[in-house]
């Protein structure tokens, strides 16, 4: 790695940035891959870079030039839509052996919203297989995340900080039984089908609630996740999502975790299901980021809305017990930065060796061939017998030199 290259990660998190500017910068899995053609677009000759999407943030690693970091910013304000001074007042920048430790402590859980939380290394591990599939991981990157998942396991492993978080699914759960505390008289509805509200199932099915459905745009999907969290006393139904404004009326409880782009609950069904509920109170949990429910949903009497930022209260508990925990992992971090660090620094060693190993071997081709060129041309005589013999000659005298060469070397 040259001088004029260094590593980077360029971010906006749940920390620092407001919710609704983080939606400006949400990518879904499949689109990763144009995004990460659009980095390399706007900053020509990037040698590597992986983006990271997940509901709390957006980050991208990249390894190259500062000129090219300051591209990646342009790229991100524009993906967002506002000017570069306002885009850095929102983004954290680390460089070189910061940016390795941050990468570190965000796939082994220290800096997510629910610490420990293992959904994040799942994410990650995506956004490094969307970077290989592109084409944009290069050795740096794959080592720096191979380090990553390596550290990410022995924090799993070796310490209790997953044992004393809660979830943002736990939360979601907690803060529904806040406003309705008899589970049997609580009609539940999920929005959607993935991770997020896979796990919500798991945490409201065990309550055992009066009814539970699920609504997705695709009905097999939805069918599936609620054969899967049904029990003999909870028969979890579904529908299309295209059904959810006549449906709505009927739960008390709506969690929605989409990839949508846009809300799919507007301030007018909601306002609707209130009136047809003759103003009982519904909680709301809008974990998605873009937002599922519109914003304006929040000022409605009848409603408690929640959102991602909103959980962050609920879920940041026991920090006592997990005080410790967190140093250990924190040693584990720094252990597995130092040996990223070592890594780099006897690249910058053998790399040259390895490109200096290689232009000799070149120059020695070209001289050996020209050698045999001349032999021919002196002698006239291009026979197969001469012909073996020249290219005998001509692997003899370079291994000849190789073989000097090693020795040298030992």
């Amino acid at each position: 790695m040259s001088q004029s290259q260094l590593l980077w990660t360029l971010g906006l998190n749940h920390e620092s940035a407001p919710l609704d500017l983080r939606a400006r910068f949400a990518f879904a899995s499949a689109e990763l891959g144009q995004a990460l053609a659009q980095v390399q677009a706007a900053a020509p000759d990037l040698p590597e870079v992986a983006l990271l999407s997940t509901c709390n943030r957006t980050e991208l690693y990249g390894l190259g030039s500062q000129d090219q970091q300051g591209l990646a910013i342009t790229w991100l304000s524009k993906t967002g839509a506002i000017s570069v001074d306002e885009m850095k007042r929102y983004l954290y920048i680390h460089n070189d052996q910061a940016a390795a430790r941050h990468a570190l402590r965000v796939a082994s859980g220290l800096d997510s919203m629910v610490l420990g939380e293992p959904q994040i290394l799942g994410q990650v591990k995506e956004a490094v297989r969307a970077a290989s599939d592109a084409g944009t991981l290069g050795t740096t990157l794959h080592q720096l995340f191979k380090q990553a998942f390596t550290v990410a396991k022995d924090v799993r492993t070796n310490t209790e900080i997953g044992s004393h978080s809660i979830s943002m699914a736990a939360a979601a759960t907690r803060l529904a039984a806040s406003v309705f505390e008899d589970w049997q008289h609580t009609r539940v509805l999920l929005v959607g089908a993935g991770e997020m509200i896979e796990l919500c199932a798991a945490h409201f099915a065990a309550k055992n609630p009066r009814r539970m459905a699920v609504a997705n745009r695709t009905t097999a999907r939805g069918t599936a996740l609620a054969a899967r969290f049904s029990t003999p006393t909870l028969s979890i139904e579904t529908f299309a999502l295209a059904e959810l404004s006549a449906h709505l009326h009927e739960f008390d409880v709506v969690v929605s975790s989409t990839a949508s782009t846009l809300p799919i609950i507007g301030l007018g069904a909601v306002q609707h299901a209130i009136k047809l509920r003759k103003h009982r109170p519904m909680v709301m949990v809008d974990l998605a980021v873009p937002r599922d429910i519109e914003s304006e949903v929040k000022a409605l009497s009848d409603v408690y809305l929640y959102t991602v930022d909103d959980l962050s209260a609920v879920v940041q508990t026991n920090l006592a017990n997990r005080a410790a925990a967190v140093g250990e992992a924190e040693q584990l971090v720094d252990a597995g930065v130092a040996q990223f660090v070592q890594w780099q620094a006897s690249r910058k060693t053998t790399v040259p060796k390895i490109q200096a190993l290689n232009d000799q071997a070149l120059l020695w081709q070209e001289q050996e061939i020209e050698r045999v060129k001349k032999q021919f041309l002196k002698d006239g005589n291009t026979s197969e017998a001469n012909l073996d013999e020249a290219l005998q000659a001509l692997a003899r005298n370079l291994s000849n030199k190789f073989l000097h060469l090693a020795y040298k070397s030992i």
